[in-house]
């Protein structure tokens, strides 16, 4: 409804709430890239005026007799499974990875990820403009040298790696 480029109009907005909703494995990280760029480069009033929102789909599935846990990163996965050993020494966890939004039935979909009184949302902000601009040109941009030494840089932090 806003249109875009000159024509873009923050009025014909028809949601006041846009969720990105991608794996919350690596590549959907790189899809809600693709999309946060996009934001960025043609709706920056949508992110300005707080409409534009990240969901945070669970990452794993961890199950201990009947009880279940969703774990949203490596360290709370690490936490909950420390938790329950701590409870009972014995236990026997089980863990399923989700690498993607499909794995999961409607049920756990709903109750994870779409609920609002469970669901975890991130609003987009930007803070420095100017910093978001040179990330985007970096990540995004036609010019693959800055994306090669960001890789470099910052290749030996990775924990885990899909591919």
């Amino acid at each position: 409804g806003t249109s875009i480029g000159e024509s873009f109009d923050l009025s014909k907005l028809r949601y006041h709430r846009i969720i990105l909703m991608t794996d919350a494995d690596v590549d959907g990280a790189h899809i809600r890239t693709l999309l946060l760029t996009l934001f960025f480069r043609y709706f920056p009033d949508v992110i300005n005026n707080g409409y534009l929102y990240i969901a945070q789909p669970p990452l794993f599935k961890i199950q201990a007799g009947k009880k279940f846990h969703y774990a949203y990163s490596d360290q709370e996965r690490d936490e909950i499974i420390n938790k329950i050993k701590a409870e009972k020494k014995d236990a026997v966890v089980n863990i399923q990875r989700y690498k993607g939004l499909g794995e999961m039935n409607p049920e756990q979909l709903w109750e994870t990820t779409m609920n609002p009184k469970n669901r975890i949302m991130k609003q987009v902000m930007v803070e420095d403009a100017e910093e978001a601009d040179k990330m985007f040109n970096v990540l995004m941009g036609n010019e693959v040298l800055p994306r090669k030494k960001f890789i470099q840089a910052y290749a030996k932090e990775v924990k885990n790696l899909d591919i």
